[in-house]
């Protein structure tokens, strides 16, 4: 399949739709900024009722007659544009592809190597997030502005937390299991070729380099010494630290080692310096840097999240005094207290995470519909992810049953190449969603090869479903159609018989905004779809019931410029008890509760509308081989920024083989 890496096939079409578009961008500016300048967030709400003088309102009553008067003289103009605009989409196509020509712009594709099916497996991530880049006066009906601000730090805080280094920490223990909730600061990583050791009972048993420096191997000695350990990554596992705390007095780690830590933690280097200044992105209240705030830009530490491992050994260890010395005498660690792994009978690790998870290879996200924050976005996701694929969809009446005036919002990132991608949209969209041209996109990747020269494949799948409540139906046929379109595309895409494989597929997901959860009761229909029998969802117990770790992913716009949730670190806290979630994500509806009053969420089931998932299937996929959760995560990183929560899963795909 060929992949389309311009939206027309030909130059001239291309010229004459940038013409028609420039005809209409001027009126659809205005129209924007006159709506917008009505429609106040809650922190412009804030502001203004400091301001004695009511300047911004004497900026609303010039300026709004300005906006009309423009307006109406770019109308003739916007007409003219639209009737050359319309018919062009009918040749346009269904999405751009886009590779990144210089690989030294990215950090993290550099350091790919491809996977040989040799060992015994490897891992991969992916990512999904609802960023809600509409229109600035659209957004503010969300309590969300500036979006083309927005765009450029949704990009830098994604790229900035997934290339950071993957830190595994094991602490020693035959009786405690608790995982320490610390950010830990201090390790960050160092620069090329700088292999200092982490001194005084924490050992470095792999490498430490920075994603983006393709630094030659580590000591080899360290290596070899913890070759076959518990602790050994797997293959493809690029740009990880494993550290191991032993205790020695009992578990008692003494003041001479702590303060090695902690002047280690000093002669760390500095973090990566910002791309792009600041001035565009200051203009949000929740892009301001603030000490010790792990979302921002320019952060490279690590986050309070499950990088941070258990692991029973032998002997007796004081879990706590081991904790405290380390995180309360570095200078630069927060203090915080040790949270608890309460679900000790997963199989798989699980957190409310700071930051989006290290090494991530892939990214799905929803929401993307204006066209100058895409490329915003797009431009920032390329220092970290080599190929891309942006503004997915149809628009005017091709291929749909009503008109389109905006594209389907997907957008998919990944460090590994496409090899083919396929669009449709859902026909049955309803109401406001009927407008924009939501569907799905198909996607398949190829991870790697084996030494017989077979592809080794993966698939991918993002879909946004009807927005509107009540649509219970409407949502239940689009699961239908994504189904039989998820079918279809394996079929078109496979070049593999059962006698004569020529390619192994690894891995099929599926993610995306799916606008229903897994608790109300109006949402049982599609609790109960048959998609749910052939994907798993890691954090559903069954129809109606979610697991006790897993949260919501929506959160009250009411609440999203409140000090104690407007950093990834803050929010992160407050998510992590109940009562904070109950004052800060929208909970499940049912026929005796209203959701929007706080005071009766304590009686409604869950722990907030989780409408955004990853699920993962078994089936089809390379039958000796097994596929397992490794991790699974709710993220605050892009905390003020959006009202949805991010999540990642780190799947295990197990070949069966030994390492050599």
């Amino acid at each position: 399949m060929v992949l389309y890496t311009s939206p027309f096939p030909n130059s001239f079409l291309s010229v004459l739709h940038s013409f028609s578009w420039g005809l209409i961008f001027p009126c659809y500016w205005l129209a924007d900024r006159l709506v917008g300048s009505f429609v106040p967030t809650t922190y412009e709400k804030r502001q203004r009722a400091d301001d004695p003088c009511y300047f911004h309102a004497l900026c609303i009553i010039i300026t709004t007659p300005i906006y009309l008067a423009l307006l109406v003289a770019s109308l003739p103009f916007a007409l003219i544009g639209f009737l050359l605009w319309s018919p062009l989409q009918s040749a346009r196509r269904p999405y751009i592809y886009s590779r990144l020509k210089d690989k030294n712009h990215a950090n993290g594709a550099t350091l790919l190597t491809e996977w040989k099916a040799a060992g015994s497996g490897k891992s991969f991530c992916f990512g999904s997030a609802n960023v809600c880049l509409l229109p600035d006066s659209l957004a503010r009906f969300n309590n969300i502005f500036n979006t083309q601000a927005r765009a450029k730090e949704i990009g830098r805080r994604i790229r900035n937390g997934a290339s950071r280094p993957q830190i595994k920490i094991y602490i020693d223990s035959p009786t405690n299991t608790s995982i320490s909730a610390a950010s830990f600061s201090s390790l960050v990583s160092p620069q090329a070729g700088d292999n200092r050791t982490v001194n005084a009972g924490i050992k470095r048993t792999t490498s430490m380099e920075y994603k983006g420096d393709n630094c030659g191997s580590n000591n080899g000695e360290e290596n070899r010494e913890d070759k076959g350990g518990s602790a050994e990554p797997h293959e493809g596992e690029e740009n990880t630290c494993i550290v191991r705390i032993n205790g020695e007095e009992n578990g008692h780690m003494s003041d001479t080692e702590t303060d090695t830590v902690n002047g280690q933690a000093r002669a760390s280097g500095p973090a990566e310096p910002s791309l792009e200044g600041d001035a565009e992105v200051s203009k949000t209240p929740n892009h301001k840097q603030k000490e010790g705030d792990s979302g921002s830009l320019d952060s490279c530490s690590a986050s309070r999240e499950s990088l941070v491992k258990v692991r029973v050994g032998d002997g007796t260890v004081d879990q706590s005094t081991v904790n405290n010395k380390l995180l309360y005498k570095a200078s630069i660690m927060k203090k915080t207290s040790v949270r608890k792994k309460k679900h000790t009978d997963e199989t798989f690790d699980h957190e409310i995470s700071a930051f989006f998870p290290a090494n991530l290879d892939f990214l799905c996200l929803q929401e993307v519909f204006d066209k100058r924050a895409a490329e915003k976005l797009k431009e920032q996701l390329h220092h970290y992810f080599e190929y891309i694929v942006y503004d997915v969809g149809v628009y005017s009446c091709h291929s749909c049953c009503s008109f389109k005036f905006v594209n389907s919002g997907l957008l998919f990132a990944s460090r590994y190449p496409v090899m083919d991608a396929a669009y449709h949209c859902y026909p049955n969209g309803r109401g406001m969603d009927s407008l924009a041209s939501k569907g799905a996109l198909f996607l398949k990747v190829q991870v790697g090869s084996t030494p017989q020269d077979q592809r080794i494949v993966g698939y991918i799948s993002c879909t946004h479903l009807q927005a509107i409540a009540g649509d219970t139906t409407v949502r239940c046929e689009q699961l239908d159609m994504l189904q039989d379109w998820l079918s279809e595309f394996r079929k078109s895409t496979s070049s593999s018989s059962t006698a004569n494989p020529e390619e192994l597929v690894a891995f099929d997901v599926l993610c995306g905004d799916l606008n229903f959860d897994n608790c109300s009761s109006e949402d049982k229909l599609e609790q109960q779809h048959s998609l749910f029998t052939h994907y798993k969802d890691p954090c559903r117990a069954g129809p109606g019931e979610d697991k006790p770790w897993a949260i919501g992913t929506l959160m009250d716009p009411e609440g999203l410029y409140d000090e104690e949730v407007c950093t990834p670190d803050n929010l992160q806290k407050v998510l992590e008890s109940e009562e904070g979630r109950k004052g800060y994500l929208v909970y499940p509806t049912s026929k005796n509760h209203s959701s929007s009053q706080k005071g009766r969420k304590a009686s409604l089931k869950g722990n907030g509308r989780r409408i955004d998932y990853m699920l993962y299937t078994e089936e089809g996929l390379y039958l000796e081989w097994k596929v397992e959760v490794e991790e699974f995560s709710f993220i605050t990183q892009l905390a003020g920024l959006t009202d949805h929560l991010p999540v990642a899963m780190r799947l295990m795909v197990s070949t069966g083989e030994d390492d050599p």
